[in-house]
């Protein structure tokens, strides 16, 4: 896939975001980082102290258990929320013309759910996978060779 000159590339998992903008030309890339956000999250013995509840069954004594919440993976998608919220912003001040999104599975289903017409339109291209982590370069020919 092709990175056009002055778009944009999101990468992000659940904790971690990279906005970077092409600066070069589509034949050479240059990724320039123009954002970087992170989230720590407390552990889980200090977001929820409470063991799950229990119901009754309507027919018989039996009970059973709901399922103990995940607050990290909560947290997760509430940072995918807040990135599609940016990206928002960004579009409407008509700051991108072209978007790229490079995100862990879950969190790019997560990102579209919170889509912004606008932004849908925007986005030339998404790829599912979790590279946050790699470098620059790295992330450059990934989209190159997708």
């Amino acid at each position: 896939m092709d990175i056009p000159r002055n778009a944009h590339v999101l990468v992000v998992d659940g904790r971690k975001l990279l906005f970077f903008k092409n600066v070069g030309s589509v034949a050479a890339p240059t990724l320039s980082l123009t954002t970087h956000r992170e989230q720590t999250s407390a552990a889980t013995r200090d977001q929820g102290s409470d063991m799950p509840g229990t119901m009754h069954q309507s027919v018989g004594s039996a009970r059973s258990g709901y399922e103990q919440t995940d607050f990290h993976q909560l947290d997760e998608d509430r940072f995918a929320a807040d990135a599609a919220e940016m990206l928002k912003s960004e579009v409407l001040a008509g700051h991108i013309e072209a978007l790229i999104v490079i995100a862990a599975p879950r969190t790019l289903g997560e990102l579209r759910k919170h889509y912004h017409s606008e932004v849908a339109k925007r986005v030339v291209g998404e790829i599912a996978k979790d590279i946050v982590g790699r470098p620059t370069d790295e992330i450059a020919k990934l989209i190159a060779n997708s």
